[in-house]
């Protein structure tokens, strides 16, 4: 028994081993409603046969929260796919927590600003502590997700209004490198100094990049 649990936003990338297994095994599958007929066309065109949910031997979904997900993680079932782990995990998360709980639906970028500020402190205490000894990394790498869910809380709410989402933003950050860090996409393969990227980032800055 298998959750295949696809990345919401790139729902097509289906691992081909998970299809092939499943073929081989004669497996049946059934699907969520948020999974596009494309995906189910591909599955189905590997010879997987549909079943109701209950009989299936593979879920294919795109929500990690859904009812019958969260079914068969109690059930002890396999997770499998892009959107298992990771990043891919998180963001749907965070749309479920903005879509079901009230008080995160009720917040907006101003009202999320004392958190944001608290969390980056205790990031603060915790970096600080693991340089001197008295952290671990454990403590280091949960501050740094309470951070991290503070750009994916931020970039939900704009993605709601239609205005840009948490690729838009990584997309944002990949640009800007691109015009202030050329070297990290040129093909260098020596160190480059300090000072060179100083002159290189603020030549960047001054042409307005």
């Amino acid at each position: 028994m298998t959750v295949l649990l696809l990345d919401p936003a790139s729902p097509t990338l289906i691992p081909a081993e998970v299809i092939t297994t499943a073929g081989t095994a004669a497996d049946t599958v059934a699907f969520s409603d948020s999974v596009p007929e494309s995906v189910r066309e591909i599955m189905l065109g590997h010879g997987l046969r549909t079943r109701p949910p209950v009989e299936a031997t593979v879920w294919v979904d795109t929500d990690p929260g859904s009812p019958e997900t969260l079914r068969r993680l109690a059930a002890g079932e396999s997770f499998r796919g892009p959107g298992a782990s990771g990043i891919a995990a998180a963001r749907a998360v965070m749309a479920r927590a903005l879509r079901i709980g009230e008080w995160e639906s009720s917040q907006d970028h101003v009202s999320l600003l004392p958190y944001l500020w608290e969390e980056t402190e205790e990031f603060d205490g915790a970096a600080r502590a693991h340089a001197d000894g008295t952290g671990t990394a454990t403590e280091l790498r949960g501050e740094l997700a309470d951070v991290l869910l503070q750009v994916l809380f931020h970039a939900e709410i704009a993605a709601r209004r239609g205005d840009f989402d948490f690729d838009d933003v990584a997309d944002s950050f990949t640009s800007k490198l691109r015009r202030r860090a050329p070297y990290l996409f040129d093909g260098t393969t020596t160190m480059v100094t300090t000072g060179r990227q100083e002159e290189i980032w603020q030549a960047a800055k001054n042409r307005g990049g």
